[in-house]
C-alpha cells in the first residue's frame, strides 16, 4: 500500500488535508497492533497486514480493515473511496460512527474479563495433544509437506509440536506419522525455492504449495526457529541434510544478520534494485538469475561428463533452471520475475550424477563451486534493505538456535557466537536500574548500538524468548550464571504479565494506561510464535535446573567462586 496508495499524489492530499496520519511498526509495538488487529478482527470477520484502522481524537477505534487497492477494483473499494466516505460520515453522523466504536470495543473488553478463575477448569491434558495433531494431520499436504495450501508458511511451531507428540507417542501410529509429517515437511522446505540455494536461510513463505516461489524477505524469528526445527529433526533421525541445513541458516544469520556489538537485525526486505542503474525496486530482485547470466557464469567443460557438457549444464539441469524462466505466471501477478528463474533443487544427488556421468562426490564439488560462483555477483547487486532494529524477543529466539544447534554438533563456535548474543542482551536491552527487558535497540549512523530517547519497556514475548534462550545457553554450556538470569528475569515476567485473577499472562503489562485492552494470546492471534507454550517450556525447564543444580546455586550466592559458574 505504501507504494499504490500513499505515495500517490491523489490519494496523499486526501490523507495530509483531512486525517492525522501515523504509521505504527508493529514489531516495534505489538501492543498497539494487537489492540487494533482484535477490533477488526471482530468487525471484519478477518484480520491480516498490511491493516488501516480509523480513531477518533482520543484514539478509539471506528472502522478498520487490511488492504485497499488505490481505486475501486471490482466490488472492493479502493482507499480514495473508503477515505472520502469516512470523511463524508464523519462530518454528517459522527456520534453515530464513535459511538457504534464504541459498542465493539465495550464487547471485546467485557469478552476479555471473561476468564477462567482458578480452580474452575482442568488443566490441558493429552486430549488436546491429541486434538492438536488431529487437525495438522488433516491439513497436511502430502506431496510436498505442510500444512493447508497456498501460501505457505514454514510453521516451525507445528513442526516442533509434532516432533514432541512422536516423542511422547513413539509405539503409536499417530506418533510414527506425526515425525514422517515433519521429516518429509521439513526436507521439501530444504530443497525447495524457500530456501536460499547461493546465500543460505529461509525466505518468509511460499506462494505455492510446493515451496518454490517464495515471498523473498528474510525474518530473524524465522531463522532462530527453523535452526531449531532442523536440529531437533536429526537429532530424531540422523539424517545430515537436515544438521547441514541448520548450520546453514546459522551461516546466513552470521554473515549477514549480524551486529558486531552480539545482537541480531530484525530482516531483509524481499525488494530490491535489479541494477545500480534501477530506480525502482522489484521483488526477488538480489536472489533470482536468467538462465544466460548462468550460462556466462558456468562455461566451462566438465571433463569426465557425458558429451561436452558444461558447468552451467549441470547447475541449470540440478536446479531446474529454464531458459524462459522457471516461475508459474500464477505466482507473478506483477510480472517481476518474467523470464527469471528461481533456484529448486529438482533431483537427487545421485539421479543428477547418473544423468550426466560423473560421481556424487564430483557433483557435489561441481554444485558447491558453482554457487559460489553465483554467490559472489550476488554480492555486487544492490542488497536488498537491512532492517537494522535489533528486538529482544527475536534475539532470543537466534540465541536458542545458535545454543542447541552448537550444543548438538559440539560447535565451540557456534556456542560462542551464542554467549555473544546473551552478552548483548545484558548490556543492551536489559535495563539494571529498573529490572527490566527492553524491547528494541537500534544500528546507529556510527555503526553502534543506540536505544530510543524513550525506550519501549519488553512484552511478555521478549521475556518468554529470552528466558527459553538462557536455558538452552546454559544446557549447553553449563555455566551457571546463565541459569541464574533467566530465573530472574522469569520472576520479573511472572510479576508483569501473569493474571493473577484468572490464569496465563497478559501479552502486555496491564497496568498501562494507553491500551484500550488488556490482551491474552488467543487462537484468534494469528501468528508466527506462540508464547503461551514457550513460557511454560520456561518454568518447567527452570524448575527441573533448581532440582538438580539447587545446592551449587546456594553454594554461588554464598559467594563461593567457580571460574566456570
Amino acid at each position: 500500500m505504501e507504494r499504490e496508495s500513499f505515495e500517490d499524489e491523489e490519494i496523499g492530499k486526501i490523507l495530509s488535508k483531512n486525517f492525522v496520519c501515523i504509521k505504527v511498526d508493529r514489531e516495534e509495538r505489538p501492543d498497539v497492533d494487537k489492540v487494533y488487529m482484535t477490533f477488526v478482527q471482530a468487525t471484519s470477520g478477518g484480520g491480516g497486514w498490511p491493516m488501516s484502522v480509523w480513531l477518533t481524537p482520543d484514539l478509539r477505534p471506528f472502522i478498520g480493515g487490511t488492504y485497499f487497492p488505490p481505486r475501486d477494483s471490482g466490488r472492493r473499494p479502493g482507499l480514495k473511496t473508503v477515505l472520502l466516505r469516512i470523511m463524508e460520515q464523519w462530518q454528517s453522523n459522527r456520534e453515530t460512527l464513535e459511538s457504534s466504536g464504541e459498542r465493539v470495543l465495550e464487547a471485546l473488553r467485557k469478552g476479555t474479563e471473561i476468564s477462567a478463575s482458578p480452580g474452575e477448569t482442568l488443566p490441558p491434558g493429552p486430549d488436546v495433544a491429541n486434538r492438536c495433531y488431529q487437525q495438522l494431520a488433516h491439513s497436511y499436504e502430502e506431496e510436498y509437506g505442510g500444512f493447508r495450501e497456498a501460501p505457505k508458511f514454514p510453521s516451525p511451531v507445528n513442526l516442533m509440536f509434532l516432533m514432541s507428540f512422536w516423542a511422547v507417542n513413539r509405539a503409536s501410529s499417530e506418533g510414527a506419522e506425526a515425525l514422517r509429517m515433519v521429516l518429509h515437511t521439513l526436507r521439501m522446505m530444504a530443497l525447495g525455492g524457500i530456501h536460499d540455494h547461493v546465500a543460505q536461510g529461509f525466505h518468509r513463505y511460499s506462494t505455492d504449495s510446493s515451496w518454490h516461489v517464495p515471498h523473498f524477505e528474510k525474518m530473524l524469528y524465522d531463522q532462530g526457529q527453523l535452526a531449531v526445527a532442523y536440529i531437533t529433526a536429526y537429532q530424531v533421525s540422523g539424517e545430515r541434510l537436515f544438521a547441514d541445513v541448520a548450520r546453514d541458516v546459522l551461516l546466513y544469520v552470521s554473515r549477514d544478520l549480524s551486529d558486531k556489538s552480539g545482537g541480531f537485525y530484525s530482516a531483509e526486505d524481499a525488494d530490491s534494485f535489479p541494477t545500480v542503474e534501477s530506480t525502482e525496486k522489484r521483488e526477488g530482485a538480489f536472489c533470482v538469475w536468467t538462465a544466460g547470466e548462468i550460462r556466462e557464469l558456468l562455461p566451462d567443460i566438465v571433463k569426465g561428463a557425458k558429451g561436452a557438457i558444461t558447468q552451467a549444464t549441470i547447475f541449470m539441469h540440478h536446479y531446474g533452471v529454464k531458459e524462459q524462466g522457471n516461475v508459474d505466471p500464477a505466482q507473478d501477478p506483477h510480472g517481476e520475475l518474467q523470464g527469471q528463474n528461481v533456484l529448486i533443487v529438482r533431483y537427487s544427488v545421485e539421479l543428477t550424477a547418473a544423468h550426466f556421468g560423473i560421481s556424487v562426490d564430483r557433483l557435489s564439488e561441481l554444485l558447491s563451486d558453482a554457487r559460489a560462483k553465483l554467490a559472489e555477483v550476488r554480492r555486487a547487486r544492490p542488497p536488498p534493505h537491512l532492517d537494522t532494529k535489533m528486538l529482544a524477543s527475536w534475539n532470543g529466539l537466534m540465541l536458542s538456535g545458535f545454543a542447541r544447534v552448537g550444543a548438538v554438533l559440539g560447535d565451540k563456535a557456534l556456542l560462542e557466537r551464542a554467549e555473544r548474543a546473551a552478552c548483548f542482551l545484558r548490556e543492551h536491552l536489559w535495563d539494571e536500574e529498573g529490572e527490566r527487558i527492553l524491547h528494541s535497540c537500534y544500528r546507529g549512523d556510527d555503526m553502534e548500538v543506540e536505544q530510543a530517547a524513550s525506550p519501549i519497556a519488553g512484552f511478555l514475548d521478549d521475556y518468554a524468548f529470552v528466558v527459553c534462550g538462557l536455558l538452552d545457553l546454559f544446557e549447553a554450556t553449563q555455566r551457571l550464571h546463565w541459569l541464574q538470569w533467566a530465573e530472574e528475569l522469569q520472576l520479573r515476567q511472572d510479576q508483569l504479565f501473569w493474571d493473577s485473577q484468572g490464569s496465563g499472562y497478559f501479552c502486555s503489562d496491564p497496568s498501562d494506561p494507553t491500551l484500550l485492552l488488556a490482551l491474552k494470546q488467543g487462537e484468534e492471534q494469528k501468528c508466527d510464535i506462540m508464547c503461551d507454550g514457550i513460557c511454560i517450556n520456561g518454568v518447567e525447564s527452570l524448575w527441573i535446573s533448581a532440582f538438580f543444580f539447587g545446592n551449587l546455586w546456594v553454594a554461588m550466592s554464598h559467594g563461593k567462586d567457580n571460574e566456570d559458574l
